[in-house]
């Protein structure tokens, strides 16, 4: 299969912007992740009020976790079979609705913790829906040329809502009057859906062309499972999604024990913990407004190359050096920085190389097998740290993610220049 995976010129892609209608996606989707960094802290201290038990606590992420492994490939075939904007409407406004019922019952006081998990759930399957017709409705707003740019602003909306803004409002609204946050959240949805309503979506400007629905059972799974057999059918695709699946169980190793570490072995209370996470959250700030200089100048390859092997160092670095804070917030930065450059390039160049009538049933096999891969880690690295310290779970991380970097690095190095494209 051929294969173009470096974008066009930079300045081809300065005379052509992304447009009004990306406007109004990108101001929804920034409210939508606002929402969802609100939740992020919301969820975890409700459920702690209701119970101390960590097993139901913990549960909360279970069921935020779970559509995404059960769902994320049927979601795919509807994102790639209906009207995208209507889609993303109607998700939202679900959402909305269930984020209000739980408003309510906070109110009087009446939540329980399976409401907490229906609630992590529901929205988690919304999610799979709205993120997969987001992603594929990018390219029909956007010209080619413009896709590194609408991309860096969408991870760098992405990184500000859920990680930097979001959590620490959450968390201030909970203090300030319970039904808060939920209020505010049903708020941003709804917001999300007046914006998305405003972008032209005449004709079936959003339906993908499609073939009559396969019949049975057989078809239905071999239709499902498209989007999952082109990623590894494309050799470009393919080393895209195991890299970013391999980082994220082996960065999970390590964060899964983060708290711990931050106390025990960098010596910082819970303040300091908390500038940890949010060295984090700058760094990916920074890197996702780089983001699309970078990609357009050095192309898909040569940031494929550096940030993969960056990222992996940057772990096993921590692990060997990581005594002082100051140290360990400066590589987290590296690490973010480098976390956004990679979501840029590797949506441009999927929306590049993937049909339409399949970027659904990719975007949502991309994350089952990507965030598949994050329990695992939490999993593995909480039995390492058990075994061997805090520090092994970097060090081991650091060190598999950088082997599975390298044995990778021949295939990165064959991917088509922008000469050849």
């Amino acid at each position: 299969m051929a294969t173009t995976v470096l974008p066009p010129p930079a300045a081809t892609a300065a005379r052509t912007g992304p447009g009004r209608d990306f406007r109004y996606l990108l101001s929804a989707y920034s409210l939508q992740t606002l929402g969802e960094g609100v939740l992020l802290a919301t969820l975890p201290l409700l459920a702690s009020r209701i119970t101390s038990d960590p097993r139901l606590v913990s549960g909360v992420v279970l069921a935020e976790g779970l559509p995404w492994l059960l769902l994320a490939l049927p979601g795919g075939v509807i994102v790639d079979r209906f009207d995208r904007r209507r889609l993303m409407i109607g998700t939202q406004a679900v959402q909305a609705v269930l984020l209000m019922a739980v408003a309510v019952l906070a109110t009087f006081d009446l939540t329980r913790i399976w409401m907490l998990y229906l609630l992590a759930f529901g929205l988690s399957t919304g999610d799979v829906l709205f993120i997969g017709a987001n992603r594929a409705v990018i390219p029909a707003v956007v010209p080619s040329a413009a896709l590194e740019t609408a991309n860096g602003r969408s991870v760098t909306a992405e990184t500000l809502g859920r990680q930097f803004v979001g959590p620490p409002l959450g968390s201030a609204l909970f203090a300030l009057l319970l039904p808060l946050p939920f209020w505010v959240d049903a708020l941003t949805y709804l917001g999300s859906l007046l914006l998305i309503s405003r972008i032209r979506g005449t004709g079936d400007r959003f339906r993908p062309e499609r073939t009559a629905a396969p019949a049975g059972a057989r078809g239905m799974l071999a239709e499902a499972t498209e989007g999952l057999k082109l990623l590894f059918r494309n050799p470009v695709l393919r080393t895209i999604v195991v890299l970013a699946a391999a980082s994220n169980f082996c960065v999970t190793m390590a964060q899964s024990v983060l708290v711990l570490f931050a106390e025990q072995t960098l010596h910082v209370g819970k303040g300091g913990y908390g500038l940890l996470v949010a060295a984090m959250a700058v760094g990916g700030v920074v890197g996702a407004l780089a983001s699309s200089r970078v990609v357009e100048r050095c192309g898909a390859r040569a940031v494929a190359v550096t940030v993969s092997t960056a990222g992996a160092a940057s772990l096993l670095v921590i692990g060997l050096i990581g005594r002082q804070a100051v140290v360990v917030a400066a590589l987290f930065c590296v690490w973010s920085a480098g976390l956004s450059l990679w979501n840029v390039m590797a949506q441009s160049v999927s929306q590049r190389l993937v049909p339409d009538e399949l970027r659904g049933r990719v975007s949502t096999g991309t994350r089952m097998v990507c965030f598949g891969a994050i329990p695992l880690g939490a999993l593995v690295g909480g039995l390492v740290a058990a075994s061997y310290g805090l520090r092994a779970p970097w060090l081991v991380g650091g060190a598999l993610n950088l082997l599975i970097v390298l044995a990778f690095v021949p295939a990165m190095r064959h991917w088509p220049t922008r000469e050849r494209a």
